[in-house]
């Protein structure tokens, strides 16, 4: 499927910018085209670049957590939950472990810290994969939740409001929990078709129902607080745990009498390769994206959309937003640019430009996220991946528009 979804990108802006060329008029129509594939070839290789820090970093410290048990504790704790989400898991494994993690990253907001947690588990998840280039199960299911995890603090989000001049910049808040919360219960659905797995095991219900007490004790917490605080507290909280998670690897490997030191070089080393190892795959997707963009497919999309929406009679204020819906599961960054684009256009505080932020916060990027971690384990087939990945992110951003048009029309 990804193959063909590769070539679908190619092959649509292609037509879209020969029909610029010999209709428009628009001369510069392929040099758009060949620019945006030498640009995103470019940030393919900066962007991976620039994780190789942060990996050597956080797969270091991975590595001395796994010395010292920590992981084994994590995965014990979840097992009841994993025997049921990723029956081919067998218990105790460090997967576990390094999946729960990641996601306890991403609720919190914690990007640098989450990808190369993501990264870990998908390593470790490949350990048991008995087809290499195709992805299992188990790989698939966290991909799926990784891409549609619940963000409980969107400390991103606020920081570009209130650099844009927002009157509360957290006033986003709530609309981005519900949507994202949304997003991964469809994630978690249609995976669970897909591979028959009983969600509705008493087990399940259990684990979930303690997700949603915790959860809403921590949003009566947040709600308490005056919107002007909310996103400086959310950033405290989350520098906070991440000075918590690194000094208790280091302090109980250290106490267990692991040589930190040593461990932490050689996770450090699988992060370096890891880096390097992702490049082609981050450049072969990112240039697919930005000829897309370049081509003005999405724009012509947009049009459509508009004047379908006019045609049904509905409200079409929305539409202004949706450049940042076209391009959230296919470019993370492009998502942000589109974000901020409608921000400037329309003011930060306006309802396209909040429904905008909104969608930008419901759901991570599934193409870039699947390129990034599937291909650091080489993984070729996908199988029901994508599928489930923009399902996850249909619902997230039509819940992000439903929600909007609640808090804020």
């Amino acid at each position: 499927m990804l193959t063909h979804i590769w070539f679908f990108f190619f092959l649509v802006a292609f037509v879209s910018s020969l029909f610029q060329w010999l209709v428009q008029g628009q001369a510069d129509a392929f040099s758009a085209f060949i620019g945006a594939a030498f640009d995103m070839s470019k940030l393919g290789v900066e962007i991976a670049l620039g994780l190789i820090g942060v990996l050597c970093l956080w797969l270091g410290l991975f590595k001395i957590a796994e010395r010292a048990g920590i992981m084994s504790v994590l995965a014990r704790l979840l097992a009841p939950l994993f025997q049921r989400l990723m029956p081919e898991v067998p218990n105790g494994h460090p997967a576990l472990g390094s999946v729960t993690m990641n996601m306890g990253a991403n609720m919190l907001g914690m990007d640098n810290a989450a990808t190369p947690m993501g990264l870990k588990a998908m390593k470790d998840l490949q350990l048991l994969n008995l087809q290499k280039d195709v992805a299992s199960n188990a790989q698939i299911l966290f991909l799926v939740l990784n891409t549609s995890s619940v963000t409980l603090l969107p400390v991103t989000i606020f920081l570009y409001r209130s650099q844009q001049g927002a009157a509360e910049p957290a006033s986003v808040f709530i609309p981005i929990l519900l949507a994202t919360t949304v997003s991964t219960t469809v994630g978690l659905i249609s995976v669970a078709w897909f591979q028959r797995l009983k969600i509705l095991d008493k087990v399940v219900l259990a684990y979930f129902a303690a997700f949603i007490v915790l959860l809403s004790a921590f949003m009566v917490f947040l709600a308490g607080l005056p919107s002007t605080q909310l996103a400086n507290t959310s950033t405290q909280l989350g520098n906070a745990t991440l000075v918590v998670v690194i000094m208790l690897f280091l302090g109980i490997g250290y106490w267990q009498k692991v040589d930190v030191y040593d461990a932490f070089i050689e996770g450090a080393k699988q992060g370096f390769q890891v880096a390097i190892h992702i490049i082609p795959y981050l450049v072969a997707m990112l240039v697919a994206i930005g000829v897309l963009r370049s081509s003005g497919a999405l724009d012509g999309l947009l049009f459509a959309l508009k004047a379908i929406v006019e045609a049904l009679g509905w409200n079409s204020d929305f539409v202004a937003a949706m450049p940042t819906a076209f391009m959230k599961p296919l470019s993370g960054s492009g998502a942000r640019a589109m974000m901020l684009e409608t921000m400037n256009s329309y003011g930060v505080d306006s309802f396209p430009a909040l429904v905008s932020a909104t969608i930008q916060g419901s759901t991570e990027t599934t193409f870039y996220v699947l390129a990034v971690y599937f291909g650091s384990v080489g993984i070729r087939k996908v199988r029901h991946a994508i599928t489930c990945g923009l399902l996850a992110d249909f619902a997230g951003i039509i819940t992000a528009i439903v929600v909007s048009y609640w808090f804020f029309y």
